[in-house]
């Protein structure tokens, strides 16, 4: 699909939602998670005038850059590019500013995401223009012009699934305004990497590659009339076919390295068969190339890999980047291995003024050193994991888990902070078994047993004990295998489902459904073979020259299943080749149920029963690996016998987003969100029509979607864990105009502390305690709005307006029931037209203070209970009941609701005292200012010395400072209050006696 073509079929999106749906959700916004150690990264550059600044490309994360050697990372493609899939970045090191970036990672895993394109920015990455390419696929490398940054040539690999016409090399002579093709070679074949020759840039070198995926193997590679390298003396105008000294019979992936401080050579790294392969170099510009090694570390899984880096100072000094880091001082012709942060090795920059100064990136992101690798800066800072699948826990606060990609462990990481840290942050990632590929199951009921996968390799993890015990189904390592001579086809994610009837009932799946009721001790296996199982796919996965079986290419197993949580027996399939089955009696029997139109062949990504019907199901299918990049969304109401396709042209899913995950509300029957490769939409009508409900996440892949204590939370491939806390609202949502206000019911909310330590946390964005509260304005009023909150003896508690349109007189408020005064906060409520969302933080209203700024703020937070929130728009008003529920980890320690009460009513008994020493103190400084009557003021002055702390050093704290001091005492924790608390008050209350009775 072109440009104009996505921007129409938008247009035509919005006129069919903007008719259904007159809501306005950017009020509902996602915060992220982490975790912050970085995901993949497979292209990076510096700027050699600033050598601080560095930029990364990740494969689901977009391009970062930094400006002070790694300390900080900074997203700079957010809002501007179409795609979070990057190829190549190059800068211009006459003129830094300009930046040019190739979109598609050029590792073609099986998840690599689409390439869309060059962009450009002119001001250091702040803004980016698209400047084409749209359909070239993945992109390998950019190169400018040394002497004319509007000179740039692209190499367009192409795309990673399918044949198509437009690889090869790209040339502009205006910036990017527009591209000539200058080298094709076919429509199998594109171009992997670009070179000049440093001492005349008219001298091109190109690398053709043929290279393509299938689900069930890797092409890497052909004759020598599908690959090899190119030269060129005229800038690109025309080519001609280098092979003498290189490999005759099959040549797959080359990587070139081109050393600045010797024009004359030209190094190659070569993927060929056996000890073909290696590094190859030329002594005549390019003219021959000889073998100088085969070493066996530096070319392992070429289509993923193959990259050659020289010093540019040094032109004997070599890295290769692979599974490993390699490291030759000699031309390449010895290796020995280096040290990096991370494994599985991918790009590299050197800072030619210095090259002890560069910028590496691997799976675990990408990280600087200033001394030639003896130090590195951290990975840890890089929210650009990418994470397979999520699964909630039903502990409080419950916890995230996921596979994430080259880890060694599944990981979780908690929804808001449970406990303080000295350093926040990184330091709430922990292991929870398995491998990176997923997933990671928490029990229900014990959240300290986590069933975890490794490539089809079952575990039961012990977060206690921080062990795992191996359960393997068929106990037999299938790596290097064929698939069709295996007993049990384990998929590299393969899932494991808990039954939600049964928290003893596990299900794994190969291309059978396993069950167990021990824990993994005895599996049974309960289904004949449920995929397609087409002789053809059964092959040994990477063709024609390197091998690459690691499960990841087994194509006919199951990927996903789930139980009916409505009804316990039916249990519902889909296999990555294609089928679709269900079961209505447990296992006994199964039925093919796969849609009739659907396109066969596709991966089903997701299967969803529906929480409020047993008959009805949803499923997603992934078909883009086959080079179908169409949306698959399917609803069946009779149990499979029929199906609806939900992702139609018009009803407001791009036709080029693929879909992976499609998830329906426990709540709200119809109520749907589906996870597609570029972001989040939403329906309300089962399915008929879809919005965008991407508000504030980047774009990048949704992988998985969880439904839990009513926030929607989500696991990306790139950008790592996400959660829309509370989405009460939209379950209350209609569909059609709203012509008055609406105040919406919040979910009842645990009354929670931020533990000491972990304050103030931005990585990850763990929330204030709070309670949401979402109204809707159907217009932007013109009088001022208030939201007052009451408990259930209507006693107010809190109070707060949009103070702009406030007069000073209305900023008190008496009520007339209890005769209590509260004062309005300084807070503003939002009035923009449309939803808008107040989060109110559990306190009531705090003591008077003299300066403004403080006054009436941070009061003791209310007990749990039932409270009511009153909104008042003019002359309308709208009232809402909910619950504040008691910390289950407080109650677990001994507190009571009670305990909380006589806290509350001890509380607000200091807060009283504190509030009238700070008035007496306010007045008496104001009387002894005004007064002329020497004793009068003594008199006054002795009472003010006995209320307030003489300014100075550890000066010894008077009346207010000691009621404060109580006060802060008794609010730091839940608690009952112990008999000194209790005591002190009376001994301060009597004080305040007995200054006020020395002044009558």
């Amino acid at each position: 699909m072109n440009t104009l073509s996505r921007f129409l079929s938008h247009i035509v999106f919005f006129l069919i939602i903007s008719s259904t749906i007159a809501q306005d959700f950017d009020a509902l916004q996602y915060r992220n998670l982490g975790p912050y150690r970085g995901g993949r990264v497979t292209a990076v550059a510096g700027v050699q005038a600033a050598p601080s600044t560095f930029y990364l490309g990740a494969t689901g994360g977009g391009v970062w850059k930094t400006d002070d050697y790694g300390i900080h990372w900074k997203n700079i493609s957010d809002g501007f590019f179409s795609t979070p899939s990057i190829g190549a970045i190059a800068v211009v090191q006459n003129d830094p500013n300009i930046v040019y970036v190739g979109t598609g990672s050029d590792g073609l895993r099986s998840n690599v995401i689409e390439g869309r394109g060059m962009y450009k920015s002119i001001d250091g990455g702040k803004n980016w223009s698209f400047i084409g390419l749209e359909n070239v696929g993945q992109i390998g490398a950019v190169r400018i012009h040394p002497d004319n940054h509007n000179i740039v040539y692209v190499a367009a690999i192409g795309k990673a699934f399918e044949s198509n016409p437009e690889r090869g090399v790209y040339k502009t002579m205006n910036g990017g305004k527009s591209w000539e093709k200058v080298l094709s070679i076919s429509d199998e074949t594109g171009i992997y990497d670009i070179e000049f020759l440093t001492s005349n840039p008219e001298i091109l070198f190109a690398t053709a590659w043929k290279a393509e995926r299938k689900p069930w193997t890797i092409i890497s590679g052909g004759s020598p009339s599908e690959g090899g390298i190119y030269k060129s003396v005229d800038g690109g105008k025309s080519w001609e076919k280098i092979d003498q000294g290189l490999p005759q019979k099959l040549i797959g992936k080359i990587d070139l390295a081109v050393s600045q401080a010797d024009s004359k050579l030209v190094y190659a790294l070569v993927e060929a068969p056996g000890d073909e392969g290696g590094v190859y170099r030329s002594v005549d510009q390019g003219r021959s190339f000889k073998q100088v090694s085969s070493h066996e570390g530096i070319r392992t899984r070429p289509f993923y890999y193959t990259n050659l880096r020289v010093n540019p100072k040094d032109p004997n000094v070599l890295y290769s980047l692979a599974t490993g880091y390699y490291k030759s001082e000699d031309g390449g012709k010895t290796w020995k291995r280096v040290s990096s942060p991370h494994g599985d090795n991918h790009d590299m920059w050197m800072n030619p003024d210095n090259p002890d100064i560069f910028i590496q990136a691997n799976d675990g992101g990408a990280n600087i050193t200033l001394n030639g690798g003896k130090s590195w800066s951290t990975q840890y800072n890089q929210p650009t994991a990418e994470i397979y699948q999520v699964e909630v826990d039903d502990q409080y606060p419950y916890w995230v888990y996921g596979g994430q990609q080259d880890n060694y462990s599944t990981i979780a990481v908690p929804s808001q902070a449970p406990y303080g840290l000295q350093q926040p942050g990184t330091g709430y990632i922990i292991n929870t078994g398995g491998c990176e590929t997923g997933p990671a199951v928490p029990k229900p009921g014990n959240h300290n047993i986590v069933y975890s996968n490794c490539k089809g390799r079952f575990g039961v993890y012990n977060k206690e004990t921080g062990t795992e015990m191996q359960f393997y189904v068929g106990a037999s390592n299938m790596y290097g295998h064929n698939p069709k001579d295996l007993k049990y086809r384990f998929q590299r994610v393969s899932p494991i489902h808990v039954s939600p009837h049964d928290p003893s009932v596990v299900y794994h799946c190969s291309q059978f459904v396993h069950k167990t009721t021990d824990e993994g001790q005895t599996w049974e296996i309960i289904s004949p073979d449920l995929t397609a199982f087409e002789d053809d796919k059964q092959v040994i996965s990477g063709a024609p020259i390197t091998r690459d079986v690691t499960g990841e290419e087994f194509y006919s197993t199951i990927y996903a299943i789930r139980e009916s949580p409505v009804k316990q027996g039916i249990i519902w399939v889909g296999a990555n080749d294609g089928p679709v089955h269900v079961t209505q009696d447990g296992g006994k029997t199964w039925t093919n149920v796969t849609p009739k139109k659907l396109p066969s062949g596709g991966r089903v990504d997701a299967v969803e029963p529906s929480p409020h019907n047993p008959a009805k199901a949803y499923i997603s299918v992934l078909r883009n690996q086959l080079g179908d990049a169409k949306p698959y969304i399917y609803k069946t109401s009779d149990y499979g016998k029929s199906w609806e396709l939900l992702s139609g042209k018009e009803n407001g899913i791009p036709m080029d987003y693929p879909t992976r995950v499609v998830r329906e509300d426990p709540k709200r029957e119809g109520l749907l969100f589906a996870g597609t490769e570029y972001g989040m939409f939403i329906s309300f009508d089962d399915g008929k029509h879809w919005q965008s409900f991407q508000q504030n996440l980047p774009v990048t892949p949704i992988t998985d979607i969880k439904i839990h204590r009513a926030d929607l939370v989500m696991s990306t491939m790139g950008r790592g864990f996400w959660i829309m806390d509370d989405i009460s609202t939209l379950r209350q949502y209609t569909t059609g105009s709203t012509e008055e206000h609406r105040l919406f019911q919040p979910k009842n909310t645990v009354r929670y502390r931020t533990p000491a330590g972990a304050y103030n946390s931005t990585t990850p964005e763990y929330p204030n305690p709070s309670i949401k509260i979402d109204y809707y304005l159907s217009e932007k009023p013109g009088q001022p709005i208030a939201l007052e909150i009451k408990d259930e003896t209507g006693k107010v508690y809190h109070i707060v307006s949009d103070t702009a349109k406030l007069k000073q007189k209305d900023k008190v408020i008496r009520d007339m029931a209890t005769e209590d005064i509260r004062w309005v906060t300084n807070k503003n409520l939002s009035t923009n037209q449309g939803l808008n969302r107040f989060e109110w933080n559990f306190r009531s209203t705090g003591p008077w203070h003299k300066q403004a700024g403080r006054r009436y703020q941070n009061g003791p937070i209310v007990p749990p209970g039932t409270y009511t929130a009153t909104l008042t728009v003019g002359g309308w008003k709208g009232s809402t009941e909910f619950e504040l529920l008691i910390d289950p980890r407080i109650q677990e320690a001994g507190v009571t609701v009670e305990d909380i009460k006589k806290q509350a009513a001890l509380q607000q008994d200091v807060m009283a005292l504190l509030e009238t020493s700070r008035k007496l103190e306010d007045s008496l400084e104001k009387e002894i200012s005004k007064t002329n009557d020497e004793a009068k003021t003594k008199q006054l002055q002795d009472a003010l010395n006995k209320l307030q702390t003489a300014e100075g050093i550890y000066m010894q704290p008077r009346l207010t400072d000691q009621i404060s001091y109580l006060y802060s005492m008794i609010n730091r924790a839940d608690q009952i209050p112990g008999k000194d608390a209790y005591d002190r008050y009376k001994e301060l209350e009597i004080e305040m006696k007995q200054i006020k009775e020395a002044l009558d």
